[in-house]
Parts: C-alpha cells; sequence; structure tokens
C-alpha cells in the first residue's frame, strides 16, 4: 500500500489553517471563542471540538494501525484554537514518522477495532476505503461546514488547502 499519510497531513494543515481563519473572525467581531469551539451543526451531533479531536484521532489511527506502530494516545482536554492547532501539530508530527516501508503489504493486514463493548475486523484496504477516509472526511467537513454555517469566511479553497 501507499503510503497514506501525505494526504491526510495536507488535510490536516488545511484545518489547521481554518482554524486560523476562524480564531481571527472571533477576534474580527469580537466573539467569544467558544461560542465556535462548543458549536454543533444539530442538538445530538459532536460540538466543532470534538469534530476536529476525532479527525486528528482518524488519521493518526489510520496511519498507525496500517503500520502496525503504536498508536499515541493523547488526553482530549483541548479547549481553545490554540491547543486545537497544537494537537493537529503532534498528529501530524506523529504520522510523518512512520516511514514509508511501514506501509507495505498494509492493504492485507488485520485490523481489529473496538467500539466500546464491539469489536471489529477489517482487512487492512477496506478498514483504509471504508472506514478511515470517509470517518476522517466526515469530521473534517462537520468541522468546516460549524464555522462556515457560523459566518466563517472560508470556502472550498480553504478546504482543500494550499497545492
Amino acid at each position: 500500500m501507499q503510503n497514506p499519510v501525505p494526504s491526510f497531513t495536507h488535510a490536516l494543515r488545511s484545518l489547521s489553517a481554518i482554524l486560523n481563519k476562524a480564531e481571527a473572525h472571533c477576534e474580527d467581531r469580537k466573539i467569544d471563542p467558544n461560542a465556535l469551539l462548543t458549536a454543533r451543526l444539530y442538538p445530538d451531533m459532536l460540538n466543532f471540538t470534538r469534530n476536529v479531536l476525532v479527525a486528528c484521532d482518524t488519521a493518526k489511527g489510520l496511519a498507525a494501525r496500517l503500520s502496525q506502530t503504536d498508536n499515541p494516545s493523547y488526553e482530549d482536554n483541548e479547549a481553545t484554537f490554540g491547543e486545537l492547532k497544537a494537537r493537529i501539530k503532534k498528529t501530524i508530527e506523529f504520522m510523518e514518522t512512520v516511514p514509508d516501508a511501514a506501509f507495505e503489504g498494509a492493504e492485507n493486514r488485520e485490523i481489529v477495532m473496538r467500539f466500546g463493548p464491539e469489536e471489529r475486523t477489517f482487512i487492512g484496504s477496506a478498514y483504509y476505503t471504508g472506514f478511515a477516509v470517509p470517518n476522517f472526511y466526515f469530521h473534517m467537513t462537520t468541522a468546516y461546514d460549524i464555522l462556515r454555517h457560523n459566518g466563517v469566511e472560508i470556502g472550498k479553497r480553504d478546504f482543500l488547502g494550499a497545492n
């Protein structure tokens, strides 16, 4: 399997740049940052902060599971834009330590995940295409949508990031 890290780190860097715009939006308009950090699209959905954390966890989990590397555990206590940007940076730094060679044969590896008391087994390629990629982009998109819905001036180019 080709190393998936570069596409995920590119997306996470885009997310970090979006956080810069959200932070500036709050400063410029004298909005309490917690209004955005705790915002959600619907009451039963995760808030903005949680979506950023899950996107990071999905990306680092993908790199760790497919490369058979230890998946670092983070406290999930980020509460500011600065702390979220630091979480993204820490996630990228971990992912970039995984060498390309570690992904050789990953498409055929057995990936076992726990969801509370349930356990689910994937083959590497199915985990990548059917779980990790859609889950990552779901949370990345939801974070983007929460900010856009709340007036942060971001667009498709921000989401896609610089090439």
